[in-house]
C-alpha cells in the first residue's frame, strides 16, 4: 500500500453514496457531492461554515450544521477544507458563530468594498 502523499489514486478523498435515501441531504453542492463526511469532524470545533446554535433537551448548546455544504461540495475541495481546519483545530465553546468565519457571500453587495484598481495605483 502506497502512503496518500505519494500515491496518484485520489479515492480516498471521496466518494458519493447513491443508494443512501437522504442524498442529497444539503443543497448548494455544485461539484461531486461527498458522502464521506456524512457526519462532519468539525462538529466539536470552529469553523467557517454557516451553522445555527441550539440548546437541546439535556440543557447542551450545541450547532445545527444542516445549512452547510462545504465538507460536500467536490471530492479535492472538501477533502482540502476538512484538512486544513483539523490541521489547528480550535474546540468550539457553544457561542454563535462570530462574524469573522460569515462568508462574504452573505454579505450584500453594497457591504462589499470595491476592489482598488492597482492599475489606476501604478499610474499615480
Amino acid at each position: 500500500m502506497e502512503p496518500k502523499d505519494l500515491t496518484n489514486n485520489q479515492g480516498f478523498k471521496g466518494f458519493t453514496n447513491e443508494n443512501c435515501p437522504f442524498l442529497p441531504c444539503h443543497s448548494g453542492v455544485k461539484r461531486e457531492f461527498n458522502c464521506l463526511f456524512c457526519y462532519c469532524p468539525l462538529i466539536a470545533y470552529e469553523c467557517p461554515g454557516p451553522y445555527e446554535v441550539f440548546t437541546d433537551a439535556n440543557g447542551v448548546t450545541r450547532k445545527d450544521c444542516s445549512a452547510c455544504a462545504l465538507p460536500h461540495d467536490g471530492y479535492q475541495a472538501s477533502w482540502a477544507f476538512i484538512q486544513k481546519w483539523l490541521a489547528k483545530p480550535v474546540v468550539w465553546d457553544g457561542h454563535p458563530q462570530h462574524e469573522r468565519y460569515m462568508r462574504k457571500a452573505r454579505l450584500s453587495s453594497s457591504q462589499i468594498p470595491a476592489p482598488a484598481n492597482e492599475a489606476d495605483d501604478a499610474k499615480d
